[in-house]
């Protein structure tokens, strides 16, 4: 008989080690380290077949099938549809849309091949109501509510299915995996359940998964390194505006976005989304600019506010939304130092319209331009767009894709733009006066004689007292 051996296993990383300890060497979570035993001969030679080989040249000539989901942009997130055989798990806060969106994409598939929409949540009749609501229907879409996932798995074998939605997976449970559904043991079999059905049956399979206070998928991190692609949905409170954006991708560029519209109708597709964050006050307005950013595959014109007040008490504050604060705080002293411009004995604020984060540092120039208009309380011209990043030593530097950015901007309906002296295109744009600077302080200057020369051309019009 086979001498029975054990090993401690993190329910958090899955890492392994031969004794117990409080604490798990390699990812330091607390009290993590589950025994689990083998029987030590299971895995020498003499009793173990030999593993299935396939030829490199083979696999590497064999394209991968992928089915499209009938929005665009989720086809664009997921690298050009769902790969037949991959999981894809998204997760997101409650009521965001998930459900909504897996049930377009369901139906859309449904339309001419078999899938299996599965949900331990909802019961098939709230189900079919969303579905009659948001106005879908197939005729191979088939509906569960079951929250065994050998039942299921067992359904979607028997029916030969090219899809399989599982909505949650932390209401499913396995029976023999002992715990109750949404614990770390149920959550860890279950995953790996789903990925050996979608790898050897070649079903495309798609997870919705809960999320916790800090926005993290609900779970041990092994989650996101069994499946292949972790899709997260994000929207600001109060906003009919849904971004998707992919942090992990076997198949596609990881970071990419989707941006999305909630509608009566379900989730609509935002083709535009520069269009997005654009919708400005019809009139000139000091510590307004427009500044081009790159999310992911795309460039993307939003609108940045900076507002500087005299300080009223206390110490003086700096608050941002949607830019690192850090960073902010360091192009002050830029500010300062290089331009002459102190904001020492003010409050400053600075915004990105729409929600968005941006995380590269292309905003460094627009962000500086805002608050110089903002505290000569001078409008910058509503034609101008400007994107770069500033060093320490007062220097503009260039940013990456930086025609890609102007070529954008002018699409929009900009005519100038103000770069980097080495971001200016080999050839000139038509249509768009590329306007370049070396150094912050000379990137004031050519902003507010633009605007200067812009009010001479087009002085306000005179009002007249009545008698």
């Amino acid at each position: 008989m086979a001498r029975s051996t054990s090993v401690f296993a993190c329910s958090a990383c899955g890492a392994q080690t031969p004794k117990w300890q409080g604490q798990c060497p390699h990812c330091e979570a607390w009290n993590s380290l589950e025994r689990r035993n083998f029987a030590a001969g299971d895995a020498r030679a003499g009793g173990t077949p030999a593993a299935a080989a396939h030829s490199f040249a083979g696999t590497m000539a064999a394209e991968s099938k992928r089915l499209g989901t009938g929005q665009d942009e989720l086809d664009r997130v997921l690298g050009g549809g769902l790969v037949l055989g991959s999981v894809v798990l998204i997760g997101g806060d409650p009521g965001i849309g998930k459900s909504t969106l897996l049930l377009q994409v369901a139906a859309h598939v449904g339309r001419s091949r078999a899938v299996l929409y599965a949900s331990a949540e909802e019961s098939v009749a709230q189900v079919g109501l969303r579905a009659r609501r948001l106005g879908v229907a197939a005729a191979e879409l088939t509906l569960a509510n079951e929250n065994d996932l050998d039942a299921v798995l067992a359904l979607a074998a028997e029916r030969k299915v090219c899809l399989l939605v599982v909505d949650s997976i932390q209401t499913v449970q396995c029976g023999d995996a002992g715990s109750l559904a949404g614990a770390v043991t149920q959550l860890r079999e279950c995953t790996a359940r789903l990925v050996r059905f979608a790898k050897s049956t070649g079903t495309a399979v798609i997870i919705i998964g809960h999320v916790t206070k800090e926005g993290a998928i609900a779970g041990p991190r092994l989650l996101e390194h069994l499946v292949d692609t972790v899709l997260y949905f994000e929207s600001e409170a109060g906003s009919r505006y849904r971004l998707v954006r992919a942090t992990k991708n076997r198949f596609g560029a990881s970071h990419e976005l989707g941006f999305f519209a909630m509608s009566e109708a379900g989730l609509k597709q935002v083709k535009n989304p520069s269009a997005i964050f654009l919708a400005r006050s019809p009139e000139p307005a000091a510590g307004s600019i427009v500044t081009v950013t790159r999310d992911g595959g795309r460039p993307l014109l939003v609108e940045l506010q900076g507002l500087v007040d005299r300080m009223r008490f206390g110490a003086p504050r700096c608050v941002s939304q949607g830019l690192n604060s850090n960073r902010v705080a360091m192009l002050l002293a830029v500010l300062h130092r290089h331009a002459g411009l102190s904001l020492q004995e003010h409050d400053v604020f600075a915004n990105v319209v729409g929600g968005i984060r941006i995380e590269e540092t292309s905003w460094d120039l627009p962000l500086v331009l805002a608050l110089a208009s903002s505290l000569k309380d001078q409008p910058l011209p509503r034609s101008l767009v400007a994107f770069g990043e500033l060093g320490l030593t007062g220097e503009l530097r260039p940013v990456a894709y930086g025609e890609e950015r102007l070529r954008e901007a002018h699409k929009q309906g900009f005519t100038q733009a103000l770069i980097a002296r080495d971001n200016a295109p080999r050839k000139p744009l038509a249509g768009l006066e590329v306007l370049v600077a070396g150094r912050v302080g000379e990137a004031l200057s050519t902003a507010f004689s633009v605007q200067a020369n812009l009010s001479v051309l087009n002085p306000p019009a005179r009002t007249h007292a009545r008698s």
